[in-house]
């Protein structure tokens, strides 16, 4: 590991040099007259106009207008990112309609769990598993509503996040910036991105360093990010590589919730944290990728893309294993909790390429996407689980009060250790898929199909399972102006079972979840684009879920068995607007309705909840929006944003409350020079983010926090 680690080391080194050669060029630009550098500050009266706007997506596999496409898309870019002092994937939610915070990485999606994240249309996400994507070397983030599977195949039903990168341009920019703030947070960044001395090449590098203390007890968090990449122009091609490295430690880790009663009230301050102050989970993450670029012809595009990412975390952590009630007045006091010590690493390979062809007959504009991926990841786990009593016993972790916690009274060197757990899995995937886009007109048409198939290994077990899955895609734009469309479509997804489902002996092999949606709405780009607004109504229906069967083991054969469990329906509706209301006043609202029921389910389901009760942890409703105001004779900018999540239940049918919360930013930008005063949780909310199983509680929404940020760019 330290090997491979120190390639990666010297890989960014190598890269880091070759940009040297870019620090020469900031005399250069230091030397434009003043007139120049007030041009291009951003404050100044009419770039309002230019803040939030979307002109182009490209999770569609075909770039198009947004106003064109049959899929409905929300696009958060670099400035929208950078006014709400955005740090994480969690702090963009409330600018997607349909999607809230579950748990992690995960979200919500038009009332659906989803985990998958993609990076330039790739797969091979480097914070699988505990942690939450950051931003700081992303470009913007695209949100590709509803099944996905004829573009990107085995994915959930709700949706899928694409994070498009930074990548090198050749025009010189560097960017340095500090930040402190309450919860002892402090850090820094520098970026740099330029030509480099020789024709057509281009490089970038970045550093991203950040700490501070959690809101919960004994947790913190330290993030590294080291990103770099070169471009080269080669004549017949563009050719991109990218080298990163991720390295975050997690103090007080993994974080679980807060206990709460069935009304969703916490049993203890939502500060509290189940883990030790030794508890930790480090992530270390290499990525290495590269991108190409063509257009041999006229009309025909070309592009592909391999993705390499090897992660891997260390976890030692105490899990909340029930609660009880430790002095019998009949008050739920106490949590016992269960150590763990885990090892995880994945090894993944990505690879993808898309053709796009473009040409015209007749009265038909025609556009032809033919496309093929394959992924493959190899997962290797072990861990151990260390239970605890209600009392203190020697060897096993010690209880901890949820009123009156108590730390250090238990030490995890003494623990008795149970044999080790292994796993080792290999998942491979690939697809081809086509796509014809014909417009005729004000009508757009669109029509694909896709093949997959899917094998899983586990290599412990011995199990190996293999099956296929096709997805389909039609849609339908009909323009009644040029700035008015309508769009339909219809999509369908799947998601293998895991590979532990397959086996005989727990009742398998089972056929993959399936999902399908039909989808209508309207687009709009008024006032000369002024105002973007985009709304839809939406049916998804997903199907074959998986539950524990509760007879147990049914044939006597030592696994426990599962049961498909039925059919959830999923009914929404959505609305998006961007809106630049004055030349000095521009502002986004979101707002989802969603129902998503259970509607079918079968006599052996443990799940808690019946058909018609809604699903877990999907608000019925959620809006979110974010204002801002510039005053260009000040130089600086006011913005506030709000945030409302409806009431949901748990994993466990908790009640999880509705909350409101807002946020604020002053923005002040004179020449190259801007300061960003954020403050988050404004009115300092008590509320829970989202809801999980009743023995780990909610998860708490951050108290409120402050920070300042300077930067200066060259």
């Amino acid at each position: 590991m330290r090997n491979r680690n120190a390639v990666y080391k010297i890989s960014l080194l190598m890269v880091s040099t070759a940009l040297s050669a870019l620090i020469a060029q900031a005399q250069a630009s230091d030397e434009r007259d003043s007139d120049e550098l007030r041009q291009e500050t951003v404050i100044v009266t009419s770039r309002a106009q230019q803040l939030y706007r979307v002109t182009e997506t490209t999770s569609g596999k075909m770039p198009i207008e947004p106003l064109l496409s049959t899929q409905a898309i929300t696009v958060i870019n670099a400035q929208l990112i950078e006014d709400q002092g955005a740090r994480d994937a969690q702090d963009l939610y409330r600018n997607i309609s349909g999607v809230s915070v579950f748990s992690y990485a995960g979200v919500t999606a038009r009332g659906f769990r989803q985990e998958e994240n993609f990076f330039d249309g790739l797969r091979g996400d480097p914070y699988a598993g505990f942690s939450v994507p950051q931003l700081f070397n992303v470009e913007r983030v695209e949100f590709l509503k509803g099944p996905a599977g004829m573009l990107y195949g085995a994915g959930a039903p709700g949706g899928l996040f694409n994070y498009v990168t930074k990548k090198p341009s050749e025009q010189f920019g560097a960017t340095a910036s500090a930040v402190y703030g309450t919860e002892g947070r402090k850090g820094a960044s520098v970026e740099v991105t330029g030509a480099l001395p020789m024709e057509g090449a281009a490089g970038r590098l970045g550093i991203f360093y950040e700490d501070q203390n959690g809101p919960r007890r004994n947790a913190g968090s330290e993030t590294d990010i080291y990103d770099a990449g070169l471009s080269f122009d080669l004549g017949v091609a563009d050719l991109v590589l990218q080298a990163t490295r991720y390295e975050q430690k997690l103090g007080g880790n993994r974080l679980r919730g807060v206990p709460t009663d069935d009304l969703g009230n916490f049993l203890a301050d939502r500060r509290w944290n189940h883990n030790e102050p030794t508890d930790f989970l480090d992530l270390e993450s290499n990525v290495l990728q590269a991108k190409l670029y063509a257009e041999p012809i006229e009309g025909l595009t070309l592009d592909a893309g391999i993705r390499y990412m090897d992660g891997t975390e260390r976890q030692k952590y105490h899990e909340p294993s029930g609660l009880f009630d430790s002095d019998g007045d009949g008050v739920i006091d106490s949590s016992r909790r269960q150590f763990r010590d885990q090892y995880r690493r994945n090894e993944g390979v990505s690879l993808g390429t898309n053709a796009v062809w473009s040409k015209r007959f007749g009265a038909i504009d025609n556009r032809v996407l033919l496309g093929a991926d394959w992924y493959r990841n190899d997962a290797y786990f072990t861990g151990v689980s260390i239970s605890g009593a209600s009392t203190a016993t020697t060897g096993l972790p010690t209880p901890l009060s949820l009123l009156d916690p108590v730390y250090g009274n238990t030490d995890p060197s003494t623990y008795i250790y149970p044999a080790t757990r292994v796993t080792e899995t290999v998942q491979t995937r690939y697809g081809f898929y086509a796509l014809n886009e014909a417009t005729m007109g004000p009508v757009i048409a669109v029509v694909g199909v896709r093949q997959d198939t899917f094998e899983d290994k586990d290599r412990v077990g011995g199990t190996t399972f293999e099956d296929n899955a096709t997805t389909w895609r039609a849609g339908l734009v009909y323009r009644i102006r040029e700035d008015v469309s309508l769009f339909g479509q219809w999509a369908t997804s799947f998601e293998p079972q895991s590979v532990s489902a397959q086996s005989p002996l727990a009742g398998g092999p089972f056929e993959p979840t399936e999902g399908e949606i039909v989808e209508g709405g309207v687009k709009t780009e008024l006032l000369g684009g002024r105002v973007q607004t985009s709304a839809s109504v939406y049916r998804i229906v997903k199907t074959n879920l998986l539950q524990a069967d509760p007879r147990g083991d049914v044939d006597g054969d030592g696994v426990d068995d599962q049961v498909a469990f039925g059919e959830i329906t999923s009914d929404g509706f959505e609305a998006d607007l961007t809106a630049d209301i004055t030349q000095n006043w521009v502002g986004t609202v979101s707002y989802s309705y969603n129902d998503a029921r259970i509607t079918k389910t079968n006599d052996l389901s443990t799940i808690d909840s019946n058909v018609g009760d809604r699903f877990a942890n999907a608000p019925e409703n959620t809006v979110g929006f974010w204002t801002r105001y510039q005053v260009p004779a000040w130089n600086t900018a006011f913005a506030f944003g709000g945030d409302y999540v409806d009431v949901r239940q748990s994993l466990s049918g908790q009640k999880v409350r509705p909350y409101m919360i807002f946020d604020a930013s002053i923005i002040y930008e004179i020449d190259d020079w801007k300061a960003l005063l954020r403050v988050d949780n404004l009115f300092d909310e008590t509320y829970a983010s989202s809801g999980f199983i009743d023995r780990t509680g909610h998860f708490p929404g951050d108290p409120r926090s402050v920070f300042l940020e300077i930067s200066r760019k060259w």
